[in-house]
């Protein structure tokens, strides 16, 4: 970079050092010689072509759109059904399901800590009656699912083949995507329930399970999203989750599994740095391929491919001049967009204060829908390949990815990197030290640090009433009182039985749920035989 230096010099710029969001150092200029470290018929290549560098499939958006899928769900059932038909009506293609922390941890909704928390940052969730309830009118067969689920990941993805069921359904063309990673819950999120390893077997069950009886659905979505939320990089962001990746692989290979990898999918966060952001995307998938490649002998195809959604980043929004999240959100949709992603949530501009309004989740659409549709970037493939800027902090990006992994490695592996508390506390430093860039205003957030308003506006807000859970309490109640009690225990019992072996628990999971056993007792009749997981404190 000297030559590009003395070409261009001059002292009148705004920092004395410039870098991406994440600490990548950026020149004033790149040229061909930014490119100098990369193989030479590598960096670009073709989309739809290994390593897939510029996109997974040969046309891109010019076959169909991303889809669409907006995360939603709140209060009760009958709430949450209501939203998702007011969004499929406004032109979503896809739901995606926000479920209450009780659920997510295993509890139902009279569990004791559950009070207070029942519906507010998602839908409650207790039996198969709730699940029919939230799909009612809306064909499983016809509209792709996505859950955001992980430690329940199996009972909820049961619930939902019960309902498909029930709907009479064909399971062999049912189509969405359950989160079902673990891992990051014990890195950066926190609603794990079991211990490590007896969670890693409950993922592995599900990738076998659905591989005979739901070939069309996306068995896990590693997550990069929630590692970025806690405060990581985007090197970060990158590193840990196809370390993630690598760890589910070879979990699944442990377990005699085969032809799984093409049923796995990724989740990463859109952040505001829209050059940073585009070429992470790119470096992950570059990466991915070649670890399939080069690391497992992967020769599908498909199993080379780093399919994924992309959400904006809820760790962005600020709750002051909310209606600036609208600029957020719109910068880093189309950072994902020109990142190839398969499908995309964009956050509403209230969501630093509370779940979304109506009003706000459509604007959030919209927002997709004007990307799609006016602003042509969706017309060719990859439009920014070959800029020098971009192929630079990809291949920085790929190579800083590298360098983690290769440590996680020599740790053990993930799992034991988890357990020593490695990663955490990366993401810990990371964190820290973009607090600190904004707090000395080293970071500028409008309206946080600077420009701020003198009186903030107030805008509508949606609240969760009260009342809520309350009736989510009695129809609880009522369930357990009129369901065949013998049939239900008699399925519970059968599925602690089965945890103690190494039979695949689906099957049992999915008889406890047809018998109306809750989504609180199957879990605790997992945590009699496997326990519950004990987080280290890291410091």
């Amino acid at each position: 970079m000297a030559n590009t230096k003395a070409k261009f010099a001059s002292p009148l710029e705004r920092k004395e050092k410039f870098t991406t969001l994440s600490g990548i150092p950026l020149e004033r200029v790149y040229y061909h010689d930014a490119l100098a470290d990369s193989a030479p018929e590598e960096p670009i290549g073709y989309p739809g072509e290994f390593p897939f560098t510029r996109g997974i499939y040969p046309t891109m958006y010019r076959g169909r759109f991303w889809t669409m899928r907006q995360y939603a769900g709140f209060g009760s059932a009958v709430e949450s059904n209501q939203r998702y038909r007011y969004l499929l009506s406004k032109g979503q293609a896809g739901l995606s399901v926000a479920f209450d922390l009780p659920t997510q941890i295993g509890m139902d909704s009279d569990h004791p800590l559950a009070l207070g928390e029942v519906g507010k940052v998602g839908v409650a969730i207790d039996s198969l009656e709730d699940m029919e309830t939230l799909f009612n009118g809306i064909p499983l067969e016809t509209v792709s699912t996505s859950m955001t689920i992980n430690a329940t990941a199996a009972i909820l993805l049961c619930l939902y083949v019960a309902v498909a069921k029930k709907q009479g359904a064909s399971l062999q063309t049912l189509s969405g995507t359950v989160q079902n990673d673990v891992l990051k819950e014990y890195i950066a999120r926190g609603t794990y329930i079991y211990p490590v390893r007896p969670a890693m077997r409950i993922v592995t069950d599900i990738f076998a399970w659905c591989r005979s009886h739901l070939p069309k659905w996306n068995t896990i979505s590693i997550s990069g999203y929630h590692i970025r939320e806690a405060g990581s990089t985007a090197i970060q962001e990158v590193a840990f989750t196809l370390a993630d990746g690598i760890a589910y692989v070879q979990a699944a290979l442990d377990a005699g599994l085969d032809e799984f990898a093409p049923q796995l999918s990724f989740f990463f966060n859109a952040h505001n740095d829209l050059l940073e952001e585009i070429a992470k995307y790119r470096a992950a998938r570059r990466l991915w391929a070649k670890i399939m490649f080069d690391r497992f002998g992967a020769k599908d195809p498909r199993s080379l491919m780093l399919r994924f959604h992309a959400q904006t980043a809820g760790s962005s929004l600020t709750a002051q001049q909310p209606e600036n999240n609208i600029v957020r959100v719109a910068i880093q949709a189309l950072a994902a967009v020109l990142g190839g992603c398969q499908s995309l949530h964009t956050n509403s501009m209230d969501e630093a204060l509370a779940l979304p309004t109506e009003d706000a989740a459509l604007i959030a659409l919209r927002t997709q829908q004007i990307l799609a549709n006016e602003t042509g970037v969706t017309n060719t493939v990859d439009p920014v390949a070959g800029s020098y800027a971009i192929e630079h902090l990809t291949n920085e990006i790929e190579k800083g990815a590298v360098a983690y992994i290769k440590k996680v490695d020599a740790i053990g592996g993930m799992l034991r990197a988890i357990e020593a508390g490695f990663v955490q506390g990366e993401i810990q430093k990371a964190a820290y030290d973009f607090q600190h860039a904004v707090e000395s205003k080293e970071q500028i957030v409008v309206g946080v640090n600077e420009f701020i308003a003198k009186e903030e506006r107030n805008i509508s807000t949606l609240r969760v009433d009260a009342e809520t859970e309350r009736s989510q309490i009695a129809r609880l109640n009522a369930l357990r009182a009129r369901r065949d009690s013998v049939r239900a225990q008699s399925a519970l019992a059968e599925l602690q039985r089965r945890a103690a072996t190494s039979e695949n628990l689906l099957p049992a999971i999915l008889t406890a749920i047809e018998a109306y056993a809750t989504v609180g007792e199957i879990s605790d009749a997992l945590r009699r035989v496997f326990g519950e997981y004990q987080e280290s404190v890291i410091i």
